[in-house]
């Protein structure tokens, strides 16, 4: 039996559809929303995963170009592996979800989204939360949901809840915001230097338009839902628990204050043997227990040192930043580079500039992207001492390169006036807490060292939380063992006049609003701090761009002389290149814009020569320098100024005298001044030679 439920929400209808589609999945809906269509199934293992120390969650966005009335590219025409953005919005969905399902759940949960119709007016990022959500809520999983999402920007000054895409592309703020009806779960933001009040604004109109998408969930759970698996924790052995805890004692609040990462991580090592050695039966049976039971006294142990005795692992205070140290031109070769290090934390940014050749392409659902700037992030495996697979791109590295490209995009320079592919790579050297804030810094550290005219510094901070029945704490610049077992990663991006990017990300079920504002305040300072460093290492960009990047610029011309300049089958093109060692691009045929590229100015003058006297009107009286290029019984072919623009020199108008044989006055390759003497209605040139 098919059942629905529907809403008008932010002005758009909004229905969500179970029990036609999919019916062998644990849930299954579909939403609709104008002309937009997702499929999002929800389905549960039939018991816990053995040896599973995480919850199994896995949810995977599949775009379908048929939803656009599309083909896919490539050999296969089939759609392969989902491409950038579609599993940047795949971990988008994870984060508001994951922590809606109870401690200890081992069992594997696989969410998929299918984009079946797609509509260029619906944002699908935030109703794609909305359906995961409702096909867990109306699933027989233990899901603690719903819970719903919207957009929120700030357009011409105004706050607007699920803009047009128009008024979505000038916004000067995108704020992305999932929860539950009564608590913020996921905040991902970009924003052109906005406050933090403006940020908090955002969020509780987008928890306004939260609540309505929770309430058309719960009304199709009313209709069609499943009733709960209920899930209970193994119980624990309070006498192995108690025989634990006197091992343990008070020796991680008494080892953690001032220690480094190795030696934190050596002494709770060591301090699981010591337990292990002491409580693990002779058969090993138990072996399993102890360690969950060690692990639980150990999360609470560390947790409750900060909160009641407020001490941090390394004995810093609550807001209190890590060392930081930055190099700058430390790669020779490089277009620009800068070493940050923040504690046990160190990015190396790398920034290369190049043409529009070099610009990255995504095949869309609508369209082909064309991106002139994009950031990638590495996070080696010695980063944090151990063995792995070095060349490995997964979701946490593309998130956390998005995020870094977010917060720098803000203060670039406008490509007509820098007309650059811009390249930024972090390599993450070292790792203990927020390196995608690290490479916020070390990014925009490296390109002030390249010399890009950029419109501000940039830095970062990650923020942490702990909070329980009797209160909270916020902790400035976490590391990785607060991250581990704290409550709240957030981060947040900036320049000394506002936010560039933010991205929140919640363990418990939901964030308030208090702590949200003292959360943003602390971030402030700590940000600004961090700013203050990296302007007394390079406080401007460098007046000279590196001298190692290629020189660019471009000129316009009429759209009509486009093909003039591309030449039969790309020949004219192809010849100013040779001739002058520059690439030569159509930017926008249509607009008649020409990028040039070359190693070095006198190239770049030639190369701009050239394609000036092939495009230009030649008029009557011109002169300029040619050279022979074809002898014929009538006269002779030359090339006008080494651009490949032919023109005729009639025998008649080679010598101040007439002349039976072309031969016995020129020879090919020979150099001579030449004056236009017509341009006929095909634009045929003919010229005369200039007699000194």
């Amino acid at each position: 039996m098919t059942h629905n439920a529907i809403a008008t929400i932010n002005g758009k209808e909004v229905t969500l559809e179970t029990g036609a589609l999919a019916r062998q999945a644990n849930g299954s809906v579909v939403l609709r929303c104008g002309d937009a269509v997702l499929l999002a199934t929800a389905t549960m293992a039939k018991g816990p995963r053995d040896g599973a120390d995480f919850f199994p969650l896995t949810i995977e966005y599949l775009e379908k170009m048929y939803s656009s009335g599309k083909i896919p590219g490539g050999f296969f025409k089939r759609e392969t592996r989902p491409g950038t953005g579609a599993t940047l919005t795949a971990r988008l969905i994870d984060r508001p979800i994951r922590p809606l399902f109870p401690n200890e759940f081992m069992t594997e949960v696989q969410v998929v989204i299918t984009v079946l119709s797609h509509d260029v007016a619906v944002d699908p990022e935030a109703l794609s939360i909305t359906a995961a959500s409702a096909a867990l809520t109306v699933s027989d999983a233990p899901f603690q949901g719903p819970v719903g999402a919207t957009l929120v920007c700030e357009v011409d000054g105004e706050l607007v809840a699920n803009p047009s895409s128009e008024d979505s592309a000038r916004a000067t703020l995108h704020l992305m915001v999932a929860g539950t009806k009564d608590a913020v779960l996921m905040i991902e933001a970009g924003a052109h230097e906005v406050s933090e009040d403006r940020i908090i604004e955002g969020i509780q109109l987008a928890h306004e338009s939260i609540r309505e998408f929770v309430a058309l969930q719960e009304e199709l759970q009313s209709k069609a839902g499943k009733e709960k698996k209920v899930f209970e924790a193994a119980p624990i052995d309070a006498a192995l628990k108690s025989q634990i805890e006197t091992i343990m004692g008070n020796q991680i609040e008494s080892n953690m204050q001032s220690g480094n990462k190795q030696e934190v991580d050596a002494f709770l090592s060591q301090l699981e043997e010591t337990v292990l050695e002491q409580c693990v039966s002779e058969d090993g049976e138990n072996k399993g227990e102890v360690k969950r039971i060690f692990g639980k006294i150990k999360k609470d142990q560390i947790r409750q040192t900060i909160l009641r005795q407020k001490v941090r692992p390394d004995g810093r205070q609550l807001d209190e930043i890590r060392p930081i140290s930055i190099r700058l031109k430390d790669l020779p070769s490089a277009h620009g580079s800068a070493v940050f290090t923040r504690g046990e934390t160190q990015s190396l940014g790398v920034v290369t500039l190049g043409t529009s050749n070099d610009e990255k392409i995504d095949e869309g659902l609508t369209e082909t992207v064309r991106q002139k700037y994009f950031f990638h992030y590495n996070f080696p495996p010695y980063s944090v001492g151990e063995c792995g697979f070095v060349t490995r791109t997964g979701r946490r590295e593309l998130g956390h390169g998005a995020l870094a490209q977010r917060a720098l995009e803000p203060i670039l320079p406008a490509y007509e006036s820098f007309p650059y592919t811009l390249r930024i790579v972090s390599e993450i050297l070292e790792s203990n807490g927020s390196s995608s804030m690290a490479s916020v810094c070390s990014g925009s550290l490296s390109m002030m060292d390249c010399g890009i005219p950029i419109k501000s510094a940039v830095s970062g901070i990650a923020m942490g939380l702990l909070i329980d029945d009797q209160g909270f704490v916020v902790l400035s610049d976490i590391q990785g063992l607060e991250d581990h077992y704290g409550d709240m990663d957030f981060k947040v991006a900036g320049t000394d006049k506002g936010v560039t990017a933010l991205q929140l990300d919640m363990k418990v079920a939901g964030l308030s609003a208090d702590i949200l504002r003292q959360a943003l305040a602390q971030a402030k300072t700590g940000r600004l701090h961090i700013l203050g460093k990296m302007n007394e290492a390079i406080d401007a960009p460098r007046e000279q761009l590196s001298p190692n990047a290629p020189k660019i610029d471009f000129i316009m011309i009429d759209p009509e002389k486009v093909g003039t300049l591309i030449g039969p089958g790309g020949k004219m093109i192809r010849k100013i290149e040779e001739d002058t060692g520059a690439s030569v691009v159509v930017d926008d045929g249509s607009a008649g814009r020409v990028s040039i590229s070359a190693p070095n100015q006198e190239k770049m003058d030639h190369a701009k020569n050239m394609i000036d006297m092939l495009v230009r009107d030649f008029k009557e009286g011109d002169r300029m320098k040619a050279k022979v290029t074809k002898i014929v019984n009538f006269g002779a072919f030359v090339d006008l100024g080494g651009s490949g623009q032919e023109a005729l020199l009639h025998i008649s108008k080679i010598a101040d005298k007439r002349i039976d044989r072309v031969e016995d006055y020129l020879e090919l390759g020979q150099a001579l001044d030449v004056e236009v003497d017509e341009v006929n209605g095909n634009g045929k040139i003919s010229v005369r030679r200039v007699l000194s």
